[in-house]
């Protein structure tokens, strides 16, 4: 009962008195998501709103647009308690006084300290979210296939090749057209980066690399690989699933939003670190951290944090986040109890991996890079030189407020 006690407590003041509350009294909180969670947090809020009299109103929106829409719907009253996003929104949402920070207190060590690294915003060091889950992709390979994965890109390239002239595979590694989330860990393994950090460790938005020697170099390698037939040029997301899920492709960048897509498809499959670059540079996969977080214009404020503190910041409710949407839990006790090979080859590749990076200019990379990507594959004898610097170009202007 005294776990309870402070979000009861919250409840009370709101209320007004700490008898029985009628649903006439009883308070409400609005949740925004996205479809991948609405579900999830409609029953595991059923168990909520039963145990301490709290409605969980969830309202779903597609991921990007809880962003963009909390912007607008926050300071005109009618936004939500808490939303559900990705720590990378970090950088435009506190910036422009969206989120309220949450003080977590001694709870703070029980949850993974790259988890609250990345959800603490480096100009106030303050925290704006309650970490659950975090995520990065990897490798994934077909093992009737590729029995043992290729420790680097020369190596993955070879074995592509082998199938391929053996007629075993249509392809051997494929990718989706743009996509810079999923092309950055090749990037990485070319010596490229997106912004440098400073003496502190901090993102640097005036130190873009996506012009540099290796990003172009990991640009015109895939260029490369299009030109020699081994990947087509407009490949989309759904169509480089079914193609690895059909045994068509042998290799596959993805994460774990298709664990269960392949597993219940039967594909025999593993997950390896991504590979290495021609110098030895691994591949750093992005590392996305999952997060409650509290709007800074909530009707009910102190609800709102007493519900990340004291419910959201739990084992249990960790735990069954991760039963339900497959991302290593951010709280220590609920990762402990994890026992699944596919997570932990996803948490090993991880290892290397960068936490994507929540400063403001992070808005202007996506569309740039993208395009570049885009570009590139679609005409592999389009000038990557060209292509790179007008992304970076935009992305620096974006950085300086031009």
């Amino acid at each position: 009962m005294k776990k309870h006690l402070t979000l009861l407590v919250v409840i009370a003041l709101i209320v007004g008195a700490l008898p029985a509350l009628t649903s006439a009294q009883a308070p409400s909180l609005l949740i925004w998501t996205d479809e991948t969670r609405a579900a999830v947090i409609e029953e595991l809020g059923a168990s909520f709103s039963e145990e301490y009299g709290v409605e969980l109103v969830v309202q779903q929106l597609g991921f990007g647009d809880i962003r963009d829409q909390l912007r607008i719907a926050g300071p005109a009253g009618e936004g939500p308690d808490v939303i559900i996003g990705a720590h990378d929104w970090l950088g435009e949402l506190v910036t422009n006084g969206l989120l309220a920070p949450v003080e977590l207190g001694d709870k703070a060590e029980e949850f993974n300290p790259g988890a609250l690294s990345a959800l603490t915003w480096y100009e106030d060091s303050q925290l704006y979210g309650v970490p659950y889950a975090i995520e990065n992709i990897a490798l994934f390979y077909n093992t009737d296939l590729v029995p043992t994965p290729p420790e680097t890109w020369d190596e993955a390239i070879e074995i592509s090749k082998a199938l391929m002239d053996e007629g075993k595979a249509e392809y051997g590694f494929i990718r989706q057209i743009g996509d810079p989330y999923h092309f950055y860990p090749i990037q990485t393994a070319f010596g490229g980066y997106i912004f440098g950090v400073d003496e502190e460790g901090n993102y640097d938005a005036m130190d873009v690399g996506v012009d540099n020697e290796g990003s172009i170099a990991a640009l015109q390698w895939l260029q490369g690989l299009i030109k020699d037939g081994m990947m087509p040029s407009s490949l989309e997301g759904g169509d480089a699933e079914a193609l690895f899920q059909d045994g068509k492709a042998a290799m596959y960048i993805t994460g774990p939003w298709n664990l269960d897509r392949f597993k219940t498809a039967g594909v025999p499959f593993g997950i390896a670190a991504l590979p290495a670059g021609p110098d030895g540079d691994p591949g750093r996969p992005f590392l996305g951290v999952q997060a409650f977080m509290v709007s800074a214009f909530s009707e009910n404020p102190l609800l709102a944090q007493a519900f990340l503190t004291e419910w959201v910041a739990t084992e249990d409710v960790q735990y069954a986040l991760y039963e339900k949407g497959n991302r290593t839990p951010a709280y220590l006790a609920a990762a402990e109890r994890v026992e699944d090979p596919y997570l932990a080859g996803l948490t090993a590749a991880g290892a290397v991996g960068q936490a994507m990076p929540a400063i403001p200019a992070m808005s202007a990379v996506w569309t740039a890079w993208t395009d570049a990507i885009t570009l590139a594959m679609q005409n592999p004898d389009q000038d990557a030189v060209a292509l790179a610097t007008a992304a970076a170009e935009t992305i620096r202007a974006a950085a300086a407020g031009e």
